[in-house]
C-alpha cells in the first residue's frame, strides 16, 4: 500500500476548478515533485495534502488513515511554506525554542545543529524582522526539517535563496529522503532539485499532464 493516496481530489473557489481530479500514489520514502507555472494549482495540492485547505471532493489518505480536518493530523508532518508566522521580535533559535516546546521533541543541541545545518549561526541574537528574505528561508527550512518529520511538505523551498541557498536545499532534501522521510515539493526551474525527483508530478490547470517515474 502507497504512503499517500489521493484519489479524484478536486478543490473548486467560485465555480473554477482549482483541482482537477488528481489521482496519484506515493510510496514511502520517496521525493515527489511537483512542477508547473503560477496558478497551475501546485500550492493548492500541497496545502490540501498538509490539511490546510478542504478539499470540495475525492479522498486523501496518509499511512492509510484518511484526511480529516476535525482530527489530528495521521503522521508528524513537516511544513514549509511561504507564510511561516514566525514570532519577528524573537531571534531565529528563539522561534525554534518555541516551537521545540510544543512536542518537546528537539532538544537545545537540536536546534542548535539545525541551524547550523541551514547555515545560520546559533548565537545570532538578531530578531527575525532585521533578516534577508534569504535568511528568513533557511529558518523556515529549518523549522520544517527539525523534529525529524515523517512526512515533509515543501511548497517552493528555493524561493530568495542564491545557487548556494539552492544547492543547501537539494543536500537537505537528499538527506531527509535518506533518513526515511517521504517529501512533496513543488517548484520551478530548479533543476538542482528536479534530479532528486523519484516521482514527477507536472501540473497543468489543476490536472497532472502526466506521470515520469525517474
Amino acid at each position: 500500500m502507497s504512503y499517500i493516496e489521493l484519489d479524484q481530489v478536486t478543490k473548486s473557489i467560485h465555480g473554477r476548478r482549482v483541482l482537477d481530479g488528481i489521482t496519484l500514489s506515493i510510496p514511502k520514502g520517496t521525493i515527489a515533485g511537483f512542477t508547473g507555472i503560477n496558478g497551475s494549482g501546485k500550492s493548492m495540492l500541497l496545502r490540501s495534502v498538509a490539511g490546510l485547505a478542504s478539499i470540495t471532493s475525492g479522498t486523501i489518505e496518509i499511512d492509510g488513515k484518511r484526511l480529516d480536518r476535525k482530527k489530528p493530523y495521521p503522521v508528524r508532518l513537516g511544513l514549509m511554506m511561504d507564510a511561516a508566522g514566525f514570532w519577528e521580535h524573537l531571534s531565529g533559535r528563539e522561534n525554534l525554542e518555541a516551537l521545540a516546546g510544543i512536542r518537546k521533541v528537539a532538544s537545545a543541541e537540536d536546534i542548535a545543529g539545525t541551524l547550523a545545518l541551514v547555515g545560520l549561526e546559533p548565537s545570532d541574537r538578531r530578531p527575525v524582522h532585521a533578516y534577508s528574505l534569504g535568511m528568513k528561508q533557511r529558518l523556515n527550512l529549518a523549522q520544517a526539517v527539525l523534529e525529524k518529520p515523517e512526512l515533509l511538505i515543501m511548497d517552493e523551498p528555493t524561493n530568495a535563496l542564491d545557487e548556494e541557498g539552492i544547492q543547501l536545499v537539494a543536500d537537505v532534501l537528499g538527506a531527509e529522503r535518506a533518513r526515511g522521510a517521504t517529501i512533496l515539493v513543488s517548484c520551478h526551474c530548479q533543476p538542482k532539485i528536479e534530479a532528486l525527483f523519484d516521482l514527477h508530478y507536472p501540473l497543468h490547470e489543476g490536472a497532472i499532464r502526466e506521470i515520469d517515474q525517474t
